[in-house]
């Protein structure tokens, strides 16, 4: 199995990516304190509000809003990951937008299995438990394509932000 921290590490080498490992220290709130999450900022200057991560390691249940992956089991983490529509389409055969209507098939529980996230896939998001055996080069493909996105979404902010053309 791959640990949180052979991910944290793995992303963080990614060029321009800022990783946050949520605490007391960062202001984050208690709920999130454990939570890493992966942007892209090459110049470390993008205000905390307008930074939206494309990968997100999740370590425990979040009561009333996230708890399908039952997270509060010893030793499960939760890696989290933006596709885009066309990759999570061609990943899991069906749109994001057909999630709501297949949720009730998937099993959000297992481990080391790609699936659509329970709360976030109508986004184009998927997750992984505990990457190990079955997923992890998976999975890190995936993040070095969600990170190529990020950095093509950044390219275009920073274009229309100085007036430059695409």
């Amino acid at each position: 199995m791959e640990s949180q921290h052979e991910i944290i590490a793995f992303v963080s080498a990614l060029p321009g990516v800022v990783a946050e490992t949520a605490g007391e220290e960062t202001g984050a709130p208690e709920a999130a304190w454990g939570d890493s999450f992966f942007f892209h900022d090459p110049d470390g200057d993008m205000p905390a509000d307008r930074r939206m991560p494309f990968a997100t390691i999740v370590t425990k249940d979040y009561d009333g809003f996230d708890t399908a992956s039952d997270l509060n089991r010893p030793g499960v983490y939760r890696l989290n990951i933006a596709l885009g529509r066309a990759a999570f389409e061609e990943l899991l055969g069906y749109p994001p937008a057909e999630y709501p209507s297949r949720s009730a098939d998937v099993d959000h529980t297992a481990v080391d299995t790609l699936i659509p996230h329970p709360v976030y896939a109508a986004q184009s998001w998927v997750a992984i438990l505990n990457p190990g055996e079955r997923t992890t080069a998976l999975a890190r493909s995936l993040l070095t394509d969600a990170h190529a996105r990020a950095v093509r979404s950044h390219r275009r902010r920073t274009a229309r932000g100085t007036g430059a053309q695409r």
